[in-house]
């Protein structure tokens, strides 16, 4: 799914282009100096794994046609990669695929009798007609030549346009590998008098084998790429509207903005929206990997792709297409699963040198071997064996492949990570900070407590200008007042009159010539009202965990109002899941330093790791006090108000239950609203490294050890081509174990 980000400032774009015909981390190297390198392209990136460039460029300055013909020039396919060409795009695999399945028989077919000839000679069986037959020079040529000159012209057109463009890959390797085994047998068994010396089989073998790998390696990427599919699976195909009293069914894609729609028990959720008839239960496990149903009523939103579980509902659709959560979902997800790694810069340098270095080693082997030997024959195929085993290609894989399934197993358990960087960076959280209000709490605060001085005002009085004050407040804890009134039926509300907000400390307003105040102690000790007569009882409310607002008319405070909000029953077990992780936990919040430390203990904060009082837009200065101390800082939060510090910190981590604003801004997003997903998010971070690095080691250790191997003549050709077919295959493998992976 291209992003087609528009930025209409500077005309600056991001695209997505598939690749086609990549064969190792060369190739990803070399599409991506090719874009890079193209006037107008800001950054370009191309993943192995996904077969995925990302490029941001200026649409001024060049356009996605410009940038394919640039790939195309190079030897390379690219369509781009948006739902208009998405069918293409999956024809030409599909297509690729079954080419390359049907190659793969019939190089087997063709490598079969020269390897049963090579068994049997080497059981001793050598007077068998059959066997004399197969191991006739013209007989071999016969079968081998097909293989390596039809089957095998993809490693000499992929090997053609990489030397020619400077950056020679495995292709080159393998070309020149098998040729120099095919035409050293040519030469033997037609030209000279060793007529018994033939290695026909070893290079029809080699691509035998190398065709193998590459087809087990096609159908590995397509199970890391699962997750995905398993997204897109669970959009509707079709909706049934409500048009004109008439209830029809219609593709998902005609649902328009504000169209009503009818779901039944069992059914998915086309589109997002809102029920405005009936209740039911649903089941959103697909999206936040909580198996537990949850109870929707009308006003409550619904998220397209989850399943209506027992009732029959009227919902109002308010985003379709791309605009709805699981749209967005598989587009972060891709985002993620086509992003680098910073581990990835180490693989991708030695990658660039790979090839040159092992062609140097390669004619050394030839020249020390034949001088020494004595016996170019046997130089040639000492040779041929180090070309065949080196494989850039595990290299390559070893960090893209991880990330790919590490971010979708993260999208199972309802863990959304914008980008291999993140994933990186989580396993090295030291402190985690969290939010109070929607993030430690529910978020959804409730007024228990109100207290009046009887001679000022009366307590309907009191709700009354409260409600009508809090009406235009879009904090939590103003809501809950003004919802508060509403429940009481206060009747019509008085005509409120230059409203204010001082930002985490109350608001204010003129209300029938009065001018009406309501906070925290802060504003009243600001504008220096007196509110004496209520500090016992506000003490006594804090200690309990509650929240406490004064209300002031015309500058005398006339009484108090305590909201709680009540803690997630899950807070408790997810902050001690940390510490015992060893991540420090710390809590910064508006609220005052009493209700905080009561609330920071029921969950096992310290009382030196709870920051109180803190203004919304100085809560980033407590993330940068803690990174000031050397610790890398997980910010965990849910309101517009924690977008500075999300940013800021070195992980942001928003709660899908919150706002778009603190979601964008974070580079982690935890769908459940369960601080539980923190660790899980934590222990994903540190298993996918895990995988990264042991990806990385026998990656590394394969090259390092085979090659020597092969060069002191230690391999034989056929075993060197098959190892080095398997190992890309054994590095996919490992990081699909991820899957079975435990988070929680």
């Amino acid at each position: 799914m291209a992003s087609n980000a528009i930025n209409p400032l500077n005309n600056e774009k991001t695209d997505s282009l598939t690749i086609t015909g990549m064969t190792c981390a060369n190739c990803a190297a070399r599409v991506e100096k090719e874009l890079a390198n193209h006037t107008g392209v800001e950054n370009a990136f191309v993943n192995l794994a996904t077969e995925k460039a990302t490029i941001t460029y200026d649409g001024s300055a060049t356009n996605l046609m410009e940038l394919i013909k640039g790939v195309e020039h190079i030897g390379y396919g690219a369509i781009v990669n948006d739902d208009a060409h998405k069918k293409e795009a999956e024809e030409f695999k599909e297509k690729e695929t079954k080419h390359l399945f049907w190659q793969l028989i019939i190089s087997g077919i063709l490598s079969a009798p020269m390897v049963i000839a090579m068994i049997m000679s080497m059981v001793g069986i050598h007077d068998n007609s059959f066997v004399q037959l197969l191991h006739l020079p013209w007989v071999q040529l016969i079968l081998t030549t097909p293989v390596q000159f039809f089957i095998g012209a993809r490693f000499y057109k992929n090997a053609y346009h990489t030397i020619k463009t400077g950056a020679p890959n495995m292709d080159v390797l393998v070309a020149m590998g098998t040729s120099a085994a095919f035409f050293l047998s040519v030469y033997n068994g037609f030209f000279s008098t060793r007529s018994s010396d033939l290695y026909f089989e070893s290079s029809a073998v080699i691509i035998t084998l190398i065709l193998l790998g590459k087809y087990m390696e096609q159908s590995a990427k397509g199970k890391t790429g699962k997750a995905i599919k398993q997204l897109m699976e669970l959009q509707a195909k079709t909706a049934r509207v409500i048009r004109n009293n008439e209830e029809i069914d219609v593709p998902i894609e005609e649902v328009a903005l504000a169209e009503h729609l009818r779901i039944r028990p069992g059914e998915k959720v086309p589109v997002d929206g809102v029920i405005i008839e009936g209740y039911s239960s649903f089941d959103e496990s697909m999206l936040t990997g909580e198996s537990l149903p949850v109870e929707k009523v009308v006003g409550d939103n619904v998220i397209g792709g989850t399943v209506n579980i027992n009732g029959t509902l009227i919902v109002e659709a308010n985003k379709i297409g791309n605009e709805t959560a699981l749209a967005q979902i598989i587009k972060m997800v891709e985002e993620a699963q086509g992003s680098k790694a910073p581990i990835q810069k180490v693989a991708d340098r030695i990658s660039s040198i790979f090839v040159p270095i092992v062609l140097v080693i390669a004619f050394a082997t030839l020249l020390i071997s034949g001088f020494v030997i004595g016996d170019w024959n046997l130089a040639i195929i000492h040779a041929v064996a180090v070309l065949v085993i080196a494989c850039p290609c595990a290299l390559g894989l070893a960090t893209p492949t991880a990330i790919m399934v590490g971010t979708g197993l993260g999208a199972k358990h309802g863990v959304l990570i914008k980008g291999g960087e993140y994933l990186e960076k989580a396993a090295t959280i030291e402190a985690v900070m969290l939010d109070k209000t929607g993030t430690l709490t529910k978020g959804k605060p409730e007024v228990t407590d109100i207290i009046i001085s009887d001679e000022l005002i009366t307590e309907a009085e009191f709700v009354h200008y409260a409600t009508a004050l809090e009406k235009y407040s879009e904090h939590p804890l103003g809501v809950a007042i003004y919802q508060y009134g509403v429940e009481r039926k206060q009747g019509e509300l008085p005509k409120v009159v230059d409203f204010q907000a001082a930002v985490g400390s109350g608001v204010s307003a003129v209300i029938n010539q009065q001018k009406v105040q309501i906070g925290a102690r802060r504003m009243f000790l600001e504008a220096g009202i007196d509110f004496a007569q209520f500090e016992a009882k506000i003490i006594e409310l804090e200690k309990t965990g509650k929240t406490v607002m004064l209300m002031a008319i015309d500058e005398k405070c006339v009484g108090m109002i305590a909201v709680a909000d009540q803690v997630k029953e899950s807070s408790a077990a997810a902050v001690a899941a940390l510490q015992k992780q060893g991540i420090a936990v710390y809590l910064v919040t508006g609220d005052n330093k009493r209700t905080a430390d009561t609330i920071g203990a029921s969950v096992g904060i310290a009382s030196e790791h709870i920051f109180a009082e803190v203004l919304p837009q100085d809560k980033a200065d407590y993330v940068a006090k803690l990174q000031a101390e050397g610790l890398v800082v997980a910010m965990v939060g849910d309101g517009i108000n924690d977008a500075p510090a999300l940013a800021l910190a070195d992980i942001g981590m928003a709660m899908g239950t919150g706002t778009d604003i603190a979601m964008e801004a974070a580079d982690i997003t935890l769908m459940r609203g369960d601080l539980s997903s923190i660790s899980e998010a934590i222990r994903l971070s540190k298993k996918t490294m895990r995988k990264i690095k042991q990806n990385l080691f026998w990656a590394f250790i394969y090259n390092v050890v085979g090659i020597p191997f092969a060069a002191f003549g230690l391999l034989n050709p056929i075993i060197a081509g098959g190892a080095m077919a398997f190992s890309s295959v054994s590095v996919l493998i490992n990081s699909l174990s991820l899957n079975k992976a435990k988070l929680k």
